[in-house]
């Protein structure tokens, strides 16, 4: 059986989704792996690499003719579906929220496609979660790039000319990322706090030494462990109490997504022009609208003295170590799929397969989507 490594496409991708590590762990299986010629670069992963654990380089498209499994970190090209072999396996990160009529044509490829994306929030899932050690990553990056871009230190310094205050940085949304963003953010020396509408993230933030800032409205978590959208209410009352608390704050850090939305708007305009010019703000949901309606992919905008950075795939900008992570994920997926002589085994009822199916036999096939 045939495992295929295409090189990403997507500008600015420099994750792969195979490491070394991964396609040595399959070839033991008695697998075949063959990685597209340069797809481990931008990871600092040579093709010299990827042969000494026993992977076949292939020049281009051809890498995936006739192969079993394709592994990526987005949504592949066309000109690699179109290579694939009908029926053949595709997993990763597919963007399953995406346009519908792009993954209507996405799926006719005849592709079998899992989402990675939708990985079920189950105990035996957690080592097949790309969105956990992906935001992992996107935590700690955003308060490097804040505190690279702020224009004063973070921690306090005491000096004979006096004194340095610390930096008051503020976490919104405390998911993964966000836990991660305070844990840095301490270890930085800033002062922290963070908040989120699901209650029952206050003893995991006060766990990492910050404060939880909550204003007095329904809990928001959901059964699956995400937040859901507020009422109206119970927004008005979040907003005022975040308003009052962001005036203070030299960096703020936004993290929420609501799958399958447009990011909620956490920073309005008017919150941006409370702030003290030189503070920064970063918006870890720019890709899906953002939290903060002035941000813009890719960009750094600066609105009245504050700057707005709007970064997309954080998780990307430390390929180095995203790469192994996502290919750790991938590879405990795939081994759902095997037998012990190697074959394919698709169990579709198991609970995480069937959970990531997004596409088979030529149609869009997950709940999500109408698909019974």
């Amino acid at each position: 059986m045939k495992i295929a490594v295409p090189s990403e496409t997507a500008a600015g991708e420099n994750r792969c989704a195979a490491s070394a590590e991964s396609v040595k762990a399959f070839v033991k299986k008695g697998l075949k792996v063959a990685v597209q010629s340069g797809a481990g670069l931008g990871a600092n992963i040579s093709d010299a690499d990827y042969a000494a654990a026993g992977a076949e380089i292939v020049k281009g498209t051809s890498v995936v003719k006739d192969a079993d499994i394709v592994l990526s970190i987005r949504r592949p090209s066309d000109a690699i579906l179109k290579a694939m072999k009908k029926g053949a396996v595709l997993a990763g990160g597919l963007e399953p929220h995406g346009d519908r009529k792009a993954l209507e044509a996405f799926a006719k490829s005849g592709v079998t496609a899992f989402a990675m994306e939708l990985m079920p929030r189950i105990s035996r899932a957690q080592a097949m979660d790309i969105l956990s050690s992906q935001a992992n990553l996107a935590g700690y990056k955003s308060v490097i790039d804040a505190a690279a871009y702020y224009g004063r230190a973070i921690p306090m310094m005491m000096t004979a000319a006096g004194t340095v205050p610390p930096a008051k940085i503020f976490i919104m949304g405390v998911g993964v990322a966000g836990l991660q963003a305070i844990a840095t953010a301490r270890r930085l020396g800033g002062i922290v706090s963070a908040t989120d509408v699901r209650k029952a993230t206050e003893e995991q933030v006060k766990s990492l030494g910050a404060k939880f800032v909550f204003a007095d409205v329904a809990d928001a978590a959901t059964s699956g462990g995400y937040a859901k959208e507020l009422s109206a209410e119970d927004k008005a009352k979040q907003a005022k109490l975040v308003a009052d608390h962001v005036k203070n704050q030299d960096i703020v850090i936004t993290t929420a997504l609501i799958p399958g939305r447009p990011a909620p708007v956490l920073i309005t305009k008017e919150m941006v022009e409370s702030m003290k010019p030189g503070s920064v703000i970063v918006d870890l949901a720019v890709e899906r609208g953002g939290n903060c309606p002035l941000s813009k992919p890719d960009e750094i905008v600066v609105h009245k003295g504050v700057s707005i950075i709007g970064t997309v795939n954080l998780a990307g900008k430390l390929a180095g170590n995203a790469t192994p992570l996502f290919a750790k994920n991938l590879q405990n997926f795939i081994d759902l799929m095997i037998s012990k002589e190697g074959n394919l085994a698709i169990d579709f009822e198991d609970e995480c397969i069937k959970g990531t199916l997004i596409a088979k036999d030529g149609a869009l096939v997950h709940t999500m989507y109408g698909a019974k």
